[in-house]
């Protein structure tokens, strides 16, 4: 995610300011939730500790954390997830209506992480693929690592704009992932099946082709929402 390269401090600071700011508004962390350290913080961006304590002042004096005295920083309640609405999923038909949504944004953001991935990009997908790799070994599933998996995808599309929509659906594709977990490990080689859907996404997107990522991510998408539905009928 490095942000130092030919850029002034100031500019870091905004970026840094811009990228949290973001995430805290739209719900990619909860409540009262801490925040990552400063030192934390400064390894994922890839810059100073000034940097980010700076950044964290302008977001703190806009009232959407709050400290306390050597614990660190927390997310205030206030605000959160207000630009972009997404209510509570309530049933199944606002599932069906997430997978929707998904398979308009996440294909297009597969194309363009193979085109504009970087090294580090491309490094936190494998990243998420190996820990799902690791699971998938133990016949399990891992909801977490799956969902880093497609918002790594989402940033490595370099436009805010499709992670930002990720991270507001976190706990809207949550709770498909989990069910869609449950249904895969009653077949037999289900998760395994689904671990490679995954590898070949993120092999098409680390050669470059944007047009097999896509078709790929559409095809894992429809899939899992196939195998989920089935299950709910």
């Amino acid at each position: 995610m490095g942000l130092e390269n030919g850029t002034t401090r100031k500019s870091l600071a905004d970026l840094v300011f811009e990228r949290m700011h973001r995430a805290i508004k739209s719900g990619a962390y909860k409540p009262d939730e801490r925040l990552p350290t400063e030192h934390d913080l400064a390894a994922e961006f890839e810059v100073s500790r000034p940097v980010i304590r700076e950044a964290l002042r302008r977001i703190r004096d806009q009232g959407l954390i709050y400290s306390r005295r050597g614990a660190g920083s927390f997310v205030r309640a206030v605000g959160m997830k207000e630009p972009l609405g997404f209510g509570q999923l309530e049933n199944v038909a606002d599932l069906l209506n997430c997978y929707e949504f998904r398979l308009t944004v996440e294909p297009a953001a597969a194309a363009a992480a193979a085109a504009r991935h970087d090294d580090a990009s491309l490094g936190a997908i494998r990243q998420a693929l190996e820990l799902m790799r690791d699971a998938t070994n133990r016949q399990s599933h891992r909801e977490d690592a799956d969902f880093q998996f497609h918002l790594a995808i989402a940033r490595a599309a370099q436009n805010s704009y499709f992670s930002t929509a990720m991270e507001a659906l976190k706990d809207h594709i949550a709770v498909g992932m989990k069910f869609h977990g449950a249904s895969v490990k009653r077949e037999t080689a289900g998760l395994t099946r689904v671990f490679a859907e995954h590898e070949a996404i993120c092999d098409a997107i680390g050669a470059g082709d944007g047009t097999k990522a896509k078709q790929l991510m559409h095809d894992h998408l429809t899939g899992s929402r196939e195998r989920l539905f089935q299950t709910t009928r």
